[in-house]
């Protein structure tokens, strides 16, 4: 089953951009829309894994509503904020947030910071399914599906596809998912990569995946 994350945002456009981000990476997504008197009480209701929260919010103030959250259940927060003010996030993190990004961010830095605070918490185990043009990836699995077609995929192939469609539309450069791969960037020969992309891309042929699903971004790194 997909981790299920709460979104609390104001804007309506920011709110529905994370939303459409989240849902492409395989999340299950609610949002908060309404007034902001029982916001604690509806995110709670929803049983998230997680909840992304705005810190500035019309007639509410997110580090109360952080501690209302914190003082009921051990979900993990994001905190969101245009602020980069070190007591802003000081103050965040004694309420009980988890981690803390600040706008404008890009949608690959803040579901890096989301998934690595899933794992963290331990929100981020079982199986979860990422679909992406007509691709499907069960990470618990460890196998892609495209048409009724079904393959496993090695270690290696299955950490790649991960972080590419966990991030679909956006080039993820080489280092990135060389530290996903190996943990580091560092010592690797970076045709290593190269050919660990090269037999994902012959596994997704072998299940009549489109050639261009996995595009290569030259000096950049890989997209799908």
């Amino acid at each position: 089953m997909a981790q299920r994350i709460y979104i609390i945002e104001d804007d309506a456009a920011l709110r529905d951009e994370l939303a459409h981000v989240l849902e492409l990476s395989g999340y299950a997504v609610a949002a908060y829309e309404g007034t902001w008197a029982d916001t604690a009480a509806r995110a709670l209701a929803a049983e998230p894994d997680c909840i992304v929260l705005d810190l500035k919010l019309p007639g509410a103030d997110g580090h109360s509503l952080c501690r209302d959250i914190r003082a009921k259940s051990s979900v993990p927060i994001l905190m969101l904020t245009s602020s980069e003010s070190e007591f802003d996030e000081v103050m965040a993190m004694n309420l009980g947030a988890d981690d803390y990004v600040v706008k404008p961010y890009r949608p690959a830095v803040l579901l890096a910071h989301l998934q690595a605070l899933l794992r963290r918490t331990g929100s981020g185990t079982g199986d979860m399914v990422i679909r992406h043009q007509g691709v499907t990836l069960n990470i618990g699995a460890g196998t892609v599906t495209f048409q009724g077609r079904t393959a496993e995929l090695t270690r290696n192939e299955l950490r790649i596809l991960q972080t590419l469609m966990r991030n679909p539309g956006i080039v993820v450069p080489r280092s990135e998912i060389m530290c996903a791969l190996w943990e580091s960037d560092a010592f690797i020969d970076d045709n290593t990569l190269t050919v660990n992309v090269n037999r994902l891309r012959k596994t997704l042929a072998s299940l009549g995946v489109p050639e261009d699903f996995l595009t290569t971004r030259r000096g950049q790194g890989y997209t799908v």
